[in-house]
């Protein structure tokens, strides 16, 4: 008696193989995608805080954060929320991740100019802008405040728990490809406390870093 055996020919595993690798081709290049857009976003951040202040020095010659005449400038945001005077030193003073001062206003003083989107009020819990992978942004001045060893500028922009690989990017495409040298440069936390902290020859992929970046 005989029996029919039933299985797969050659041809159909072969259709399965191609669709297999069709669908994880495009797994892998949808994640490529998102990455991409990732950085890019990143990269956004650090060119759009120069625009901010560009754009605040040309409408009221002062440094939004620092403007003396910041309550005479901008208008009034409305119910109990309050804006600051700076001292007018011509430094935005603070540390980047500061939550008083003068770094820490130069975000209420911007987006009341018009020049970036926002929270007027410091008391809201979307205040202080984050990046495209949650960490925060902030702006310092590289006289009194350097968040990293080394850095140059007349301000800086930080912005922090950015993967290794993002970081990496980010430096290729922003500056010079050396994460220890040039207008950026990426530091060994992914936080900064009072003292500045050093830079980081070893990027790794999955490791957090604070990032920073010189004008």
């Amino acid at each position: 008696m005989k029996r029919n055996q039933s299985g797969f020919t050659l041809i159909e595993i072969a259709i399965v193989l191609v669709i297999i690798g069709l669908l994880l081709g495009g797994v892998l290049k949808g994640q490529e995608l998102i990455n991409s857009a990732k950085v890019k976003n990143l990269a956004g951040d650090f060119k759009n805080i120069p625009v901010f202040i560009y754009g605040y020095q040309d409408k009221y010659k002062a440094l939004p954060g620092d403007d003396s005449a910041a309550q005479t400038h901008l208008p009034a945001p409305g119910g109990s929320v309050v804006i600051t005077n700076g001292d007018g030193s011509g430094v935005i003073d603070g540390a980047w991740n500061a939550t008083t001062g003068e770094s820490f206003q130069f975000w209420q003083q911007v987006r009341l100019a018009g020049f970036g989107p926002g929270a007027v009020d410091p008391a809201s819990t979307d205040y202080v802008p984050k990046n495209a992978v949650g960490g925060i942004i902030g702006i310092t001045n590289a006289v009194a405040n350097i968040p990293i060893t080394g850095m140059k500028g007349t301000y800086v922009v930080c912005s922090n728990g950015i993967p290794g690989k993002f970081a990496k990017q980010l430096d290729i495409t922003l500056d010079d490809g050396n994460p220890a040298s040039g207008s950026l440069m990426i530091g060994t936390v992914s936080t900064s406390g009072g003292a500045p902290i050093a830079t980081t020859n070893l990027v790794l992929d999955d490791t957090t870093y604070l990032v920073c970046m010189g004008y």
